[in-house]
Order: C-alpha cells, then structure tokens, then sequence
C-alpha cells in the first residue's frame, strides 16, 4: 500500500465500491446499440413536472446565488403537505446524502446497526464507515421480509434501526401490522431510521408509511423521503428527512454540509410537490406496467419478488452480471445485484411501455 494510501482509515477499504449502474453514454460507447432502455436506476420515464420548464428559463439568478442554507420555503412546503412541524424537516442532497449526515451524527465504533438483507448497501457502507458492525436480517426464501428475524434483531438493542419500506432491491413491504410489531420491540436506545424512498408507488391495500404510526410513539426516528423518484428529479439531488424530535433535526442540521440542498433543486421539488396530477400519473403508469412486466417474468417461469417499488427483482438463475451484459448488448441497462447470496438476481426498473417492451424482448432473446 502506498504513503498516501496509508493515510486513510481502516474502515474506508472494507467498503465495496458502489454500483451506479451505467450511463447510456458508456453503453453506446460499448456497444452502440440502436436503441436503449434505461432500467437500471429507478428513474421515473415521465421525468418532472412540466412546471419545471418556466422554471428553468429563470435560473442564471439561481445559478449566481447561494442557496437558502434552511431551506425555508421547501421546509414549509414539505412540512404542510406531510402534517409535521416545519422545525421537523431535514433537506440533504438526496436521501442518500441524509443517510451520511445520520450515521456520521449518531454511529459510533462498536455501535451495531440492524438492517434488512439484501439492502440499499449505503445503508451498510456508511455504518461500516464508522466503525459500526452491521446485523443483516435476511429475506424469506420467497424474498418477503422476514418480520420474526427483524424483531429478534432489535430486541439486541441496536443503536440504529435502518431499513427501507419498500424494501430497495427486493420490493417487499411490511404491513401496517408487522410495523407496529417492529415498533413495539425496538427499544428508546435505537433510533429508528426508515427509508421511504419508495412510498409514492407504495400506498395502497396492506402497505403503510411509517409516518402515521411513528408521530404517535415517544421513540427516536427519522423517515427519509426523496424527490428522486417518482418526482423524476434524480438529477438535481434533493431529499428530506421528517424527524421526530425537532432538537434531534437540529443537531443533525449542525453535520451536514451548510448548502447541501442547491437552489435549482430546492426551487425544481417546490414546483414537484405543487403538481400533484402529474405525480398521479408517475405512480399509475408505473403500477400498471409493474404488473405488465411481472406477468411477463413469471409466464418464462422466473422466481420474483412482489414489489410495492418501481421496479422488480428477479433470479436469472446465472450470474447476474454476466446476464445483465448479455442485455447491455441489446440496448438494456439493468442492475445486477452483487450483494453475497444474491449474485444470480437483476433488479429491473419499470420504465414507459416502449422501454419496458425493449426489455422484454431482449430478455426473451437472451433466455
């Protein structure tokens, strides 16, 4: 290892470098497809809401400026439309980011953090990060979450609970019920930290967001959104945090990065939250090719996980990166999943009907 190398924290080279999944530029670049479905990242295929076009004309003054470094009027927006208190909203650049601010706030060597397996691997990275081991509570063998597992795991009294609801790669959810079943065994030293990057897609018959359950318990907790998905602003970065203790917001207010929400993308998720009927159909596109696309995997007899995300989780039965290139030939960038134990699996998001054809047609080709 080199001088420089040996400067850097032990911690930094037990973590694997993270999946992004490919550009369509790099995929054109290696194959020159003639033509190319992005289902590798979850992104919404209507994109933002068309509001954001005036928006945009405007923004060399935003561009110039410094951001609002609170984030007052997102903060406000988010605050009335979820039914919390403005002192109870966090901004990150992108959920992912608040999961750095969290563990960085909160984790110490030793600590332990309890997490649903196969998982988000940030939620594993930056725990390892700081020196915290990690409890992997794995799925079911029909890929649903294993509730029973989960409650024995923070029974341990982890310092945090963190997992996200849907469950991101697999699709699974937990009910209102096996919530509260969570809840109830996890104890005031654990804070609890649910992410709910996914929720839009989510809410329906036998799904819960935590928020309802969690604002009338006396417990820790954070519940993580985003703006990246069904809001179709992955690009800009943006996220927030919803924390139950407005002297906890605070604190984590004094880890993160003093500009970390920009103002193109504080003004962009302004506009976004404000157009609830394009949000409608971003969520009702996408359940129905979800069911589309899963009728589809199983009829060529494929193990899959049901989703409440948008997007599936299927065996290929092969090594899922040498499938997933076999589908990078046609033009298809998918994810393969590299987390042990799961190496044969894809995650495929559900993109417009003309991708989502793309890639049906090229996985029939490839099987």
């Amino acid at each position: 290892m080199s001088k420089a190398a040996n400067m850097v924290r032990a911690e930094v080279s037990r973590l694997s470098p993270y999946n992004s999944g490919l550009t369509i530029a790099e995929v054109v670049q290696r194959y020159a497809p003639v033509r190319i479905a992005k289902l590798g990242s979850n992104e919404s295929p209507l994109g933002p809401s068309p509001t954001l076009a005036t928006m945009m004309q405007a923004g060399a003054e935003m561009f110039r400026l410094y951001p609002d470094p609170a984030g007052r009027a997102l903060r406000e927006a988010i605050a009335a439309r979820y039914e919390f208190g403005e002192d109870q909203i966090i901004l990150g650049n992108g959920s992912e980011d608040l999961l750095s601010v969290i563990s960085r706030a909160v984790l110490r060597p030793g600590d332990t953090v309890a997490t649903l397996y196969p998982s988000f691997p940030l939620h594993e990275d930056y725990a390892t990060l700081m020196g915290a081991s990690v409890t992997r509570v794995i799925v079911n063998s029909d890929l649903t979450i294993n509730v029973d597992a989960l409650i024995e795991a923070v029974r341990e009294r982890p310092r945090m609970l963190l997992f996200s609801n849907p469950m991101n790669p697999v699709g699974s959810w937990l009910s209102a019920g096996d919530l509260s079943r969570v809840l109830d065994a996890t104890g005031d030293e654990t804070l609890i930290v649910v992410d709910e990057a996914y929720a839009e897609y989510a809410e329906g018959e036998d799904y819960a967001s935590s928020l309802p359950l969690l604002s009338k318990r006396d417990q820790p907790w954070i519940v993580l959104r985003t703006f990246s998905k069904a809001f179709g602003l992955a690009g800009l970065r943006i996220g927030f945090g919803i924390v139950g203790d407005p002297e906890l917001r605070t604190l984590l207010d004094r880890v993160r990065t003093p500009f970390n929400a920009n103002g193109m993308a504080q003004a962009a998720a302004l506009a976004a939250l404000a157009d609830e009927e394009h949000l409608a159909k971003v969520v009702a596109l996408a359940k129905a090719e979800r069911t589309r696309v899963e009728n589809f995997l199983r009829s060529k007899g494929l193990e899959i996980a049901a989703s409440r995300g948008n997007f599936l989780f299927f065996n290929c039965r092969q090594n899922a990166a040498a499938f997933a290139e076999g589908l990078l030939r046609d033009g298809v960038i998918v994810k393969p999943w590299k987390q042990e134990g799961f190496d044969t699996y894809i995650r495929v998001s559900i993109g417009s009907p003309a991708e989502n054809d793309h890639f049906m047609a090229a996985l029939s080709q490839l099987l």
